[in-house]
């Protein structure tokens, strides 16, 4: 899945939790820190594949066993801080992350490529990219189509949502 539309991912995934669980839309600072976690795999990785530290894309922070740990720090340092709901939303972000980066690989075929959840235990192939999963009407149907429709209904919600976030971005960089 692109980077981006795992920010939408989270946002999605965190804009039913507040729904379900609280009966309201999402709010400034959790955004902001659920989009943090959501990112967070993609920030870790990306980098260190690009200098040339790690193989592929998709080794360290997407890992099940750095996921754990970094949960589970953010999960103690909330609660030592009475910051619990904001820890939620970046477990949210965090969990949203991998388990979206799974199904690609399942609806095509490339099993192997799942090796990033036990990683350093299994081994991590070189990510084949796009996946292609059908064709409709003449039309070539990729991973990339269906991102794009994520990726447009959460910045939808988002947007029907208030932007939240925004302005508390505004003005921390403001102040």
């Amino acid at each position: 899945m692109q980077p981006i539309v795992h920010l939408s991912v989270g946002y999605l995934c965190y804009a039913a939790y507040t729904r379900w669980r609280r009966g309201e839309r999402p709010r400034g600072v959790p955004v902001l820190v659920v989009l943090v976690g959501a990112g967070l795999p993609d920030l870790l990785d990306k980098p260190l594949a690009a200098a040339g530290i790690v193989d592929v894309g998709r080794t360290v922070g997407h890992s099940l066993f750095t996921a754990v740990i970094v949960m589970t720090i953010v999960w103690q340092v909330a609660a030592r801080r009475n910051r619990r709901p904001l820890a939620i939303a970046f477990i949210i972000g965090y969990a949203s992350h991998i388990v979206t980066d799974v199904p690609w690989h399942v609806l095509s075929g490339d099993i192997d490529e799942l090796g990033f959840l036990l990683w350093p235990v299994t081994e991590m192939p070189a990510y084949s990219g796009v996946k292609y999963l059908g064709t409709v009407g003449g039309v070539e149907i990729t991973t990339l189509w269906l991102e794009a429709v994520i990726f447009v209904a959460g910045v939808g919600l988002w947007w029907r949502d208030g932007k939240p976030g925004l302005e508390t971005l505004k003005n921390a960089v403001v102040d």
